[in-house]
């Protein structure tokens, strides 16, 4: 199971991260904010797709859960560190930092009928 230290050290891994404060946390950035470590470094939250958002919950129910409220409607998604292994964490991380790094978020498209 990880830690703060754990999530602190992978998410400085993926290239361009910067750390600065946001609120009461520690965000980590690209071009936009991907994580935030809460103080108590016990939770973390990460920016993922709705759809994202939905397969990690339901994969890993116990370590996974939308943020309350509008945000985890945008797919920002709570972590419990001590639920997660490195590799299930370094993979919910890798799909936050490709997210963070898109200046702005693709939108769905309607497909046209033939």
């Amino acid at each position: 199971m990880v830690d703060a230290a754990d999530f602190q050290r992978l998410a400085l891994g993926f290239k361009g991260t910067t750390v600065e404060p946001h609120r009461d946390r520690t965000a980590f950035r690209v071009v936009r904010t991907y994580a935030s470590l809460a103080p108590d470094g016990v939770t973390a939250n990460l920016k993922l797709t709705p759809d994202e958002q939905s397969f990690t919950c339901l994969l890993a129910p116990d370590a996974f859960s939308p943020v309350c409220g509008g945000w985890g409607k945008q797919g920002w998604t709570t972590a419990r560190l001590g639920k997660l292994t490195e590799e299930e964490l370094a993979a919910a991380l890798l799909l936050a930092w490709q997210s963070g790094r898109l200046k702005t978020l693709p939108k769905a498209t309607k497909l046209r009928q033939a």
